[in-house]
């Protein structure tokens, strides 16, 4: 089930982000395995919480031959230890509404349902996760 449209992955659409340092990649055994956006602002999917209270993740991609948990819970990990030591007190990511398995991979790593908006056209379900 594909979770972006073909167009978003395009280098051209994210290679401002990749400039701002905003993508990390996680390896395992010197291969590529995932990789997340990490940033310290996201007016478009979180416009109504304060400045500087939070991280937002998106993008959050596992390589198949890697998936099943390991990858993604650690990238979240670092993400959280981040956040931590920048002195956040949220982690906060969206996903499609009608994600079933995606957010209950979230809940499974402790984040708790925010709320639901809509975003351009998409219905998205947003989360936090306290540091």
């Amino acid at each position: 089930m594909p979770l972006w449209r073909e167009n978003e992955l395009s280098a051209s659409h994210i290679v401002a982000d990749i400039d701002a340092g905003e993508f990390f990649l996680a390896e395992r055994g010197g291969k590529a395995a995932g990789v997340v956006k990490f940033q310290l602002e996201d007016e478009l999917f979180w416009p109504d919480v304060p400045a500087n209270e939070s991280v937002f993740l998106h993008r959050l991609a596992v390589r198949r031959e890697f998936a099943g948990g390991d990858v993604s819970n650690a990238l979240i990990e670092w993400a959280v230890e981040r956040a931590r030591s920048l002195n956040r007190r949220f982690v906060r990511l969206d996903c499609d509404a009608a994600r079933a398995k995606l957010k209950a991979l979230y809940e499974g790593f402790g984040f708790v349902h925010h709320s639901d908006r809509q975003v351009g056209a998409y219905n998205i379900s947003r989360f936090q996760f306290p540091v």
